[in-house]
C-alpha cells in the first residue's frame, strides 16, 4: 500500500481525545479567549484512515514520518483548557462513550476497576472509554504527587458518570513499595462498600489498553475460572528463593518467568505463610476482596510487606494460594492471560523479537508487533503513546470495531468512531 509512505490528505484531522477534550472541557473566560495561544502539540495530535490502521494490523510497514505524525499533547497544555463540561450527555456521547450493554451477558456480569492514573489525561480517557460499560463500576486513584489540574480535570470528568469515582483515599505511589499496594486496597474497600453488584474486579496501571472486549473478558472468566481468582506466580525456584532481609530492587517479572525485586526479606512472613511470586495483576471475585479486607493473615501480611520491594508482586498471588480463601487457587501457577508482557531477549514464540523499545527490559511494544498483539490471549497490553502514538489509536479502533461486532444490541449512533478515508480525506459514519 502505497499510501503508507506518504503523509497526504488524510492524515490531518484532529484526533478524537485530543480535540473533544479540548472542547468540552474548556470554558475560558473573556480575558483568557483572547491572550491564549494556540498549542501545537493539541491541534496537531491527529487519527489515521482506517486503510492504515489495516494495513499495520496485516504486517505492513508505516514510514517514520507517518509513526511520528501525532504527537501526544503535553499535560501541562491540556490541563490549562480544563474545567467544568458544559454538558455530560453531549460529551459523552462526542467521546463515543457505550452507554448500555451490548449484550444480556454483559449487562448480568459486572466487573470492577482499579484505574490508578498519574498525569496522562487522554491517556487516561481512551483507556476508560475503552473498558466502560454502564453495568461496570470503576474507582479511580490519583497519584498524591500529581498535578493540582490534573487532580480537578479527572474529578470534574468522572462526576458525569455515575459508575466512576475517586478512590476515597490518595497515597504517594511509587512502584517499588507499600504505598502502590495501600493505595488498590483503598480502592478496593471503596468498592466493596458501593452500592455495585461486581463479580470481578481488575488493577490498571495508567498506561495499559485492553485487547480483549468486555464480553470477551467475561467468557473466559465464567468459562475457565468459573469463581476462581486469578494471580499469576508461583513459588521461586530455589536459586531465587528470598531469604532474611532486605535487597534493592530489580526489574518486575513477566507473566511466564520469575525474576524476584527480593534477594533477601527483613522478617519472616506472619503465620508461615508460603511467600509466591508473580504478577501484580490479578482478577478477583467480590468474595475474596472481602476476604483480605477483614482475614487477620491478610492484615497481617499487609503489615509485614511494608518492609519488601514490590509487595503486590507477593501479596495477591500468597494470599490466592490459601487453602480455603474464598476462589483460592493453592496449585495454580502462570495460569491465566491478564497481561501481555514480553522480554526482548526471549525468542522462539513465532516472531522477532520487538519492535517497540525496552522498560527496564520489557518491551513496550511498538508498530510491527501489532499483528501478534491482537492475537494474544491476554487482556490487557501495556501502551506509551508518547512513544508510539499510532499504536494506541490502532488499537483502539480495532477494539471499538470488534466489540461493536460483537454487539447483541443495535449500535447507537455515536457509538462507532468516525470512519476516514485515506483517499479522499472525509470523515463518515
Amino acid at each position: 500500500m502505497s499510501q503508507l509512505r506518504t503523509t497526504k490528505a488524510g492524515l490531518v484531522a484532529c484526533g478524537i481525545i485530543c480535540v473533544f477534550i479540548f472542547l468540552y472541557f474548556r470554558n475560558p473566560g473573556p480575558e483568557e479567549a483572547e491572550e491564549e495561544p494556540t498549542h501545537p502539540a493539541v491541534v496537531d495530535c491527529g487519527f489515521y484512515p482506517d486503510e492504515l490502521c489495516s494495513a499495520l494490523f496485516d504486517g505492513k510497514k508505516a514510514a517514520p514520518q507517518i509513526a511520528q505524525f501525532c504527537n501526544s499533547p503535553h499535560n501541562s497544555e491540556v490541563l490549562a483548557h480544563l474545567h467544568t463540561p458544559r454538558n455530560c450527555s453531549r460529551m459523552a456521547r462526542r467521546l463515543h462513550f457505550i452507554s448500555r450493554p451490548l449484550s444480556a451477558e454483559e449487562g448480568n456480569f459486572s466487573l470492577a476497576y482499579v484505574i490508578h492514573a498519574h498525569e496522562e489525561l487522554a491517556m487516561f480517557v481512551r483507556i476508560l472509554r475503552a473498558i466502560y460499560a454502564p453495568q461496570n463500576v470503576y474507582c479511580i486513584h490519583i497519584d498524591e504527587k500529581a498535578p493540582k489540574k490534573f487532580k480537578s480535570a479527572v474529578q470534574t470528568f468522572v462526576d458525569c458518570f455515575g459508575n466512576v469515582f475517586l478512590s476515597s483515599k490518595t497515597q504517594k505511589v511509587a512502584h517499588d513499595n507499600l504505598r502502590r499496594l495501600q493505595a488498590e486496597i483503598d480502592c478496593l474497600r471503596d468498592l466493596v462498600h458501593s452500592p455495585f453488584q461486581w463479580h470481578y474486579v481488575m488493577n490498571l496501571c495508567g498506561q495499559e489498553f485492553p485487547i480483549k472486549t468486555n464480553k470477551e473478558i467475561i467468557r473466559y472468566i465464567r468459562t475457565r475460572w468459573r469463581g476462581k481468582n486469578i494471580t499469576p506466580g508461583v513459588v521461586p525456584p530455589l536459586n531465587t528463593k528470598p531469604k532474611t532481609g532486605r535487597s534493592s530492587p530489580k526489574p518486575s517479572p513477566n507473566e511466564n518467568s520469575y525474576t524476584s525485586p527480593n534477594t533477601r526479606f527483613k522478617q519472616k512472613p506472619p503465620h508461615n505463610l508460603t511467600i509466591y511470586s508473580g504478577s501484580a495483576y490479578y482478577a478477583l471475585t467480590r468474595e475474596f476482596v472481602g476476604f483480605v479486607l477483614t482475614d487477620p493473615r491478610a492484615k497481617d501480611m499487609l503489615q509485614w510487606s511494608k518492609d519488601i520491594h514490590s509487595p503486590e508482586q507477593h501479596y495477591w498471588v500468597t494470599l490466592n494460594r490459601l487453602k480455603g480463601a474464598p476462589g483460592a487457587t493453592p496449585d495454580a501457577g502462570w495460569e491465566g492471560h491478564i497481561r501481555a508482557t514480553k522480554r526482548r531477549t526471549e525468542a522462539g514464540d513465532g516472531h522477532k523479537g520487538c519492535t517497540g523499545h525496552d522498560a527496564q527490559t520489557t518491551c513496550v511494544y511498538g508498530l510491527g508487533d501489532l499483528p501478534r498483539l491482537i492475537r494474544l490471549p491476554a487482556f490487557f497490553t501495556t501502551l506509551e503513546p508518547s512513544t508510539d502514538p499510532l499504536v494506541a489509536v490502532c488499537l483502539e479502533r480495532w477494539h471499538r470495531l470488534k466489540a461493536l461486532q460483537q454487539a447483541e444490541v443495535p449500535p447507537e449512533p455515536h457509538w462507532p468512531f468516525p470512519q476516514q478515508s485515506h483517499f479522499s480525506g472525509q470523515s463518515h459514519h
